[in-house]
């Protein structure tokens, strides 16, 4: 067995924590003690890991301040930051963690910035010559507008996404052929589609826009690729369909290899340079053809289906990062991830109850 460590892991009360946690327990290789932290006051949330503390938003100044007190209490050896905007603020203080002797699980600070701006990722890739659907920037209503007919609409759909925000929060479908009817009565209430009328209320009840883009829509299948990168070369990738997701997250999703977008997801990491953990969003076209969507700079929600499948990325980023040997790897394909539900009781005074 190896040294014994100590990892810290954000938005542990997450959805898809409980897969995350595992790849890290089953390493097969060490003992890993989990500390977490989430903004969730849910007693339960502390049940999943080995240590918990209750910490405020990302958006809180104070927030890096109480993550660093938390690695230099705990002697935490690796930080994960699970959020994209908590990446940035991690980035820029990564001088701090080290010194406590705390390594963070981040990539360069000018390839995050690229990322956690979706527009200003579009433009750095269309550049560079790396294919990205059509996009139009807007900042107001008449670019809103404009930028509709230019992409098609009426006759196609539209998205429109706030270029700052992740997890689908601020993304919407505009599709003129959808029946409103239809999505009320026979669609879960999280559709993304609203008509165009509904958009351009909202838009202009705003008192200041936040920075948008339109993206021309993509029909397909969502399909993700995973990997883990060392300075521009990608050292493990694999890819998965995304056959049913809620809210962004995977429901039902199968391991599978997608040349075309492997090569996309290469060519990026190889133009920034780009080192650690990152996810590629892939919707696919009517044709089946791949079209980028959106990056993760992370740790992805269904990295757990991955590690199934024979890639412990999560682990193996822990290796990377302590310079330790890395060995080869080969995706199975064909290893499917069915979501479904569990439950955490615990008492009024936030004990655990065995159920």
């Amino acid at each position: 067995m190896m040294r014994d460590i100590v990892i810290l892991l954000s938005a542990a009360g997450s959805q898809t924590m409980p897969g995350q946690l595992r790849c890290f327990r089953n390493n097969k290789e060490r003992n890993i003690k989990i500390v977490g932290v989430d903004m969730c006051e849910d007693p339960t949330v502390g049940f999943m890991v080995d240590e918990f503390y209750h910490v405020p938003p990302v958006s809180d100044e104070g927030y890096i301040d109480i993550i660093l007190d938390i690695c230099k209490k705990e002697k935490v050896d690796v930080y994960f930051p699970n959020i994209s905007a908590e990446v940035t603020k991690a980035a820029e203080r990564s001088d701090e963690f080290k010194a406590l002797g705390t390594v963070v699980s981040i990539a360069d600070l000018s390839a995050v910035e690229v990322l956690n701006n979706k527009l200003r990722m579009y433009e750095t890739l269309s550049a560079a010559g790396i294919s990205v659907p059509r996009f139009y920037a807007v900042h107001s209503l008449e670019d809103f507008e404009k930028g509709c007919s230019e992409l098609g609409y009426p006759d196609l759909p539209v998205c429109l996404k706030l270029t700052g925000n992740s997890g689908s929060r601020g993304v919407r479908i505009i599709d003129s052929k959808r029946d409103r009817y239809e999505i009320f009565a026979h669609e879960k209430p999280n559709s993304f589609f609203i008509s165009y009328e509904e958009m351009f209320a909202i838009l202009r009840s705003a008192k200041k826009l936040d920075e948008m883009m339109l993206v021309e829509y993509m029909p397909g299948n969502e399909y993700t690729v995973d990997l883990l990168a060392e300075n521009g070369k990608v050292l493990y990738i694999a890819g998965r369909e995304n056959f049913v997701s809620m809210m962004s997250i995977a429901q039902q999703s199968v391991t599978a290899d997608d040349t075309a977008a492997y090569d996309i997801s290469r060519r990026t990491v190889s133009l920034l340079g780009y080192s650690g953990n990152i996810g590629f969003d892939f919707m696919r076209a009517a044709d089946g053809t791949p079209m980028l969507m959106d990056i993760n700079p992370r740790l992805t929600a269904t990295v757990s289906l991955i590690a199934a499948a024979g890639i412990n990325l999560p682990y193996l980023r822990v290796k990377q990062l302590l310079g330790e040997p890395l060995t080869e790897h080969k995706l199975l394909t064909g290893v499917r991830l069915t979501r479904r539900y569990g439950e955490y009781f615990s008492d009024p005074s936030g004990n655990e109850i065995e159920f």
